[in-house]
């Protein structure tokens, strides 16, 4: 008799040698599906890491351009208020006067962007999302609705 003729022949043995074959085929299946997905998640996290750091030399770089910015512009300011000052002394004004003049505007300027940043400092607090967030008290709910 042929092999194969036999194995049909014998249904509970062809029914364990499938079972065996076919839960070795999901275990293979779910190792690669499990190394696979390992292999993804290590490659995102490299990327994401090298972005992070390549985020934090630009945020490095962008402070440092900041803080020269702010220099060359603090010195400019300088240089325009010394020739404000020499300005007025050349126009009849005492020395200390036209010094004291630039002083006074420096500090209005500052005030003025003191009041500015107030103003907006309130909005760093996400008060919308804050308000969204919390819950209302039972009686305000029921006077929205009528």
């Amino acid at each position: 008799m042929d092999q194969d003729a036999i194995e049909d022949e014998i249904p509970g043995q062809t029914a364990t040698r499938d079972d065996s074959m076919s839960a070795s085929g999901v275990l293979d299946d779910a190792q690669s599906l499990w190394h696979e997905l390992h292999g993804l998640a290590h490659d995102r996290l490299r990327l994401a890491a090298l972005e992070t750091r390549r985020a934090g030399e630009s945020l490095v770089s962008m402070i440092m351009a900041g803080v020269m910015v702010a220099f060359l512009l603090s010195s400019a300011w300088l240089g325009l208020m010394a020739a404000a000052v020499l300005g007025l002394i050349e126009n009849g004004v005492m020395a200390v006067s036209a010094i004291l003049l630039a002083v006074v505007f420096n500090l209005l300027l500052a005030l003025i962007f003191y009041r500015v940043m107030r103003r907006k400092s309130r909005y760093l607090q996400f008060p919308a999302t804050l308000s969204s967030l919390q819950s209302k008290p039972p009686n305000h709910r029921n006077a929205q609705k009528s």
